[in-house]
């Protein structure tokens, strides 16, 4: 797991930067000054990215996985009462699954250290142990919801019955992400459209491949400086 920073001449491992000099100085002063002031995380984070993100790097997933374990072990054995990111999910964008099984091995890296649930086409392969980590490929919210109104069809649901609750037990991504970060200028998707509802978005220029970890730590640092409403 890569470490959290400590010593500045391993910046280069520790951000993945090839930045050299007074640099290294720089952004490990930052990085710490970021990091030091998180008390608060979500609690399910979202990363939005599309086909041609991942295919420019299909590690970086799991390296952004890494980074965000790394970090919420920390802010949470500096700040008493603080809760951990509980899970994280990557949506990757496509209107074409198929070609994927390129990537998949690089994917699937994750679960030597998280717990991976990865949905493809019509399957969930789920591997290894620890945080949730939920990979979907090409999924829709709206075909989510369709494709439980179907199920609540064949289970004789009768009209009276059905309320959010209900509706929730038959979706398929059964959790509320608390912050949704869309990367790049490609729109946002649908997915998830049910249960991001009161979701915090963060979005932001930076393509998914140039996003740094002290990029993550701006993005947990503004959603620590926001005051959630839930639709109030």
């Amino acid at each position: 797991m890569i470490e959290i920073a400590q010593d500045c001449t391993n910046l280069k491992r520790i951000l993945g930067t090839e930045r050299v000099g007074e640099h290294h100085l720089i952004y490990c002063l930052y990085e710490w000054h970021l990091l030091s002031g998180l008390k608060k995380l979500p609690g399910n984070l979202c990363f939005m990215i599309t086909r041609d993100d991942l295919s420019h790097n299909p590690n970086k997933p799991a390296l952004v996985t890494e980074w965000l374990i790394a970090i919420s072990k920390y802010v949470c054995s500096h700040n008493p009462g603080c809760n951990p990111i509980s899970g994280i999910t990557f949506h990757i964008d496509t209107n074409d699954q198929g070609g994927f099984e390129i990537w998949l091995p690089a994917l699937s890296r994750i679960s030597s250290f998280a717990h991976l649930y990865l949905h493809y086409k019509d399957q969930i392969q789920e591997s290894g142990s620890g945080m949730p980590v939920t990979i979907a490929i090409g999924k829709s919210g709206r075909g989510e919801i369709i494709d439980a109104i179907k199920k609540m069809a064949d289970d004789e649901i009768s009209p009276d019955e059905l309320d959010d609750h209900l509706l929730e037990s038959y979706l398929t991504f059964q959790y509320t992400p608390d912050f949704v970060i869309k990367t790049g200028a490609s729109h946002l998707t649908d997915f998830l459209i049910w249960q991001s509802v009161y979701s915090e978005l963060y979005f932001t220029d930076m393509d998914w491949d140039s996003m740094r970890r002290i990029d993550i730590l701006r993005a947990l640092r503004d959603y620590q400086d926001r005051i959630r409403r839930y639709g109030t």
